[in-house]
């Protein structure tokens, strides 16, 4: 059964739309070098949605194959980098 990890962020001020988008190229660059992790998207709020999103500026989520590989993602050098 594959898991779905949800990550939220709240941005440091002065973060670029460029370092983002780097971030967000970086991020999908995982999925093939994680073991179990099956897709991976990032993303800001809809603006339709930014009342709601209590601060936060960025959503992530994650599949992954299995409880076990979200431990092995959470210690992969290409995760922690």
């Amino acid at each position: 059964m594959p898991v779905y990890h949800i990550v939220l962020f709240r941005l440091k001020q002065g973060v670029t739309q460029a370092q983002l988008s780097a971030w967000a190229e970086k991020t999908k660059g995982m999925v093939g070098q994680i073991p179990g992790l099956r897709s991976i998207e990032a993303g800001q709020p809809l603006p339709i949605s930014v009342p709601r999103a209590k601060g936060f500026d960025m959503g992530l989520v994650a599949i992954l194959d299995s409880p076990e590989h979200v431990a092995s993602y959470a210690t992969h050098p290409a995760h922690l980098e």
